[in-house]
């Protein structure tokens, strides 16, 4: 086994020409920054040797060894930096070799049969996409040295994992959703180009010039500091220099793999990425409709990537285009190459509501799980009450206090025509409630791909006047809160939901006109003068 593969098998230039051209800007910023200093060596030796006697040669010799001791200073200290910042690592739940034996053995053939380096680990990311990242950079391992230990069968404090060791191959990064939604056959297919990757991946030039501008994006970062704020400028414009050629090398790498990755499952892989697309609309749908509530209330859902498997059916079924892609559910669901799928579960849905919310990255009394069975419970009715009292406090500030109904809502916006005051009021709540909660969750917990985007007043009013409907629907008409897999929170009346208010509620948020409001309520058998229940 040559452990490399091949990186010329595609693309014209080849993704070794790309790198060396990478290493090139490199070796020029190298040559300018030794420049001043081989000029200093030329004009002491002529000096030593008698050929630059009389002015002005010493003071100029003297200028410019100055010159060069600044020079190498600076340049010193920039090739530092750029050797010792830490390039990003994406956060990602670590899976140890005793926690998926069968997903390594997987992940080992698909190598062996493709002739490239196995790699050195697996690591799960809330994410519908799959990559390699390389952490052996030394930054990499003096932080790892630090942690007491990441997960269930990782290294513990003190120690270096694979991965890290200098020369090791990269990490192979899977996205969850897919264990969950893909069959074996499926991932296997899918992971195979992937895998491939591993073969350029272990050539010194690529990676060289891989490392090369990582150190150059991280010193970018570097450049932020106190002090530091001059390494930014160079770091970019090496980064403009390299930028073309690092492009074009990264798509070589790319081909090449694809490229070896041709003979295993090449037939499959078309079916199954169109299992790639659908699970990551799903997997959108998920996290925007059904977790993002959970979030904003405290709660973190506990099983998102089981979910995504229910989300996925119902997308199924009502997508025509979809059709025939459950009747794949029978065979065996990729999770299952997992010793214990329902802790990995956990441990990913906690990630993914760090990254895309900014929550705790430890559950806590403000921040709990909560399973799909008391979701409707615990998350859908505690928000409808939590904006139905928002909605009632900023009704209050604009009006004299009075009774918690329906009506007096009604009344309000069809009869004062003042929906952008009580829209206004109601943004400004909510700004005012995020303050203190941001501060209590710190700084460190900044999502680092917020999902939410900013919402309207009128927006707002809507929702919050559909809350408090539906807080009354399940007070006087025996109606409950319910949860749509692609929909998040609704309202069940009789056991069906009832997608008919939204827009009932728009007529009167937006024209003040409360009788198609009106007639909904009676059909249903709400009593809009009856006080709702907010706690």
């Amino acid at each position: 086994m040559s452990g490399t593969g091949s990186i010329a098998e595609v693309g014209t230039p080849s993704a070794r020409s790309r790198a060396l051209a990478v290493l090139r800007v490199r070796s020029r910023a190298l040559a300018v920054g030794m420049l001043p200093a081989a000029l200093a060596v030329v004009l002491v030796a002529a000096r030593m040797t008698g050929r630059l006697l009389g002015d002005p040669w010493p003071a100029v010799t003297l200028a410019v060894c100055a010159v060069a001791a600044l020079v190498l200073l600076v340049g010193g200290t920039f090739a530092a930096v750029v050797l010792r910042a830490s390039p990003a690592v994406t956060p990602t739940v670590p899976l140890s070799e005793a926690s998926a034996p069968d997903l390594y053995r997987l992940v080992r053939d698909l190598a062996e049969r493709m002739d490239v380096p196995v790699p050195s680990a697996i690591a799960l990311t809330p994410d519908c996409d799959s990559w390699l990242e390389d952490r052996t950079h030394p930054a990499h391992r003096r932080a790892r040295m630090r942690i007491p230990g990441a997960a269930a069968g990782s290294p513990g404090a003190g120690s270096c994992p694979p991965e890290s060791e200098p020369g090791a191959a990269p990490v192979l990064v899977i996205g969850s959703p897919f264990l969950w939604w893909m069959r074996v056959a499926e991932l296997r297919a899918v992971l195979a180009p992937v895998v491939a990757g591993t073969g350029p991946s272990a050539h010194p030039d690529i990676a060289d010039a891989r490392g090369f501008v990582r150190g150059l994006d991280a010193a970018v970062d570097v450049g932020n500091r106190r002090f530091l704020g001059w390494i930014a400028a160079p770091a970019r414009l090496l980064l403009r220099l390299c930028r073309v050629d690092a492009a074009e090398m990264e798509r070589g790498v790319a081909a090449a793999a694809s490229d070896r990755a041709q003979g295993v499952d090449y037939g499959l892989r078309i079916v199954a990425q169109e299992q790639v697309g659908l699970a990551y609309a799903g997997w959108d749908r998920l996290l925007t409709r059904v977790a993002l509530p959970a979030w904003r209330m405290g709660r973190w859902p506990a099983h998102l990537d089981a979910g995504v498997v229910s989300a996925l059916t119902e997308l199924s079924r009502r997508d025509r285009l979809a059709d025939g892609f459950t009747s794949r559910l029978g065979e065996r669901p990729a999770c299952d190459l997992l010793e214990q799928p329902g802790a990995v579960d956990e441990a990913a849905s906690l990630l993914a509501a760090r990254l895309f919310h900014g929550g705790p990255a430890e559950a806590g009394p403000d921040w709990s799980p909560v399973d799909w069975a008391a979701y409707p419970e615990e998350v859908v009715d505690r928000k409808w009450r939590t904006e139905a009292g928002r909605l009632l406090a900023a009704l209050d500030a604009l009006s004299a206090p009075a009774a918690s109904t329906v009506e007096r809502v009604l009344s309000f916006l069809a009869d004062t025509a003042d929906g952008e005051a009580l829209a206004g009021r109601l943004s400004g709540d909510l700004a005012r409630e995020a303050v203190p909660a941001a501060a209590a969750r710190g700084a460190d917990t900044v999502p680092l791909f917020p999902l939410e985007a900013p919402r309207s007043g009128r927006d707002l009013l809507t929702d919050h006047v559909v809350a408090l409907v539906c807080c009354a629907a399940v007070d006087s008409a025996g109606a409950a809160p319910g949860l749509d897999w692609l929909d998040g929170p609704v309202l069940l009346v009789g056991g069906v939901r009832r997608a008919d208010l939204a827009p009932r509620v728009l007529s009167l948020v937006e024209d003040g006109d409360s009788e198609p409001l009106r007639d909904w309520l009676a059909e249903v058998g709400v009593r809009p003068e009856k006080p709702v229940r907010l706690v």
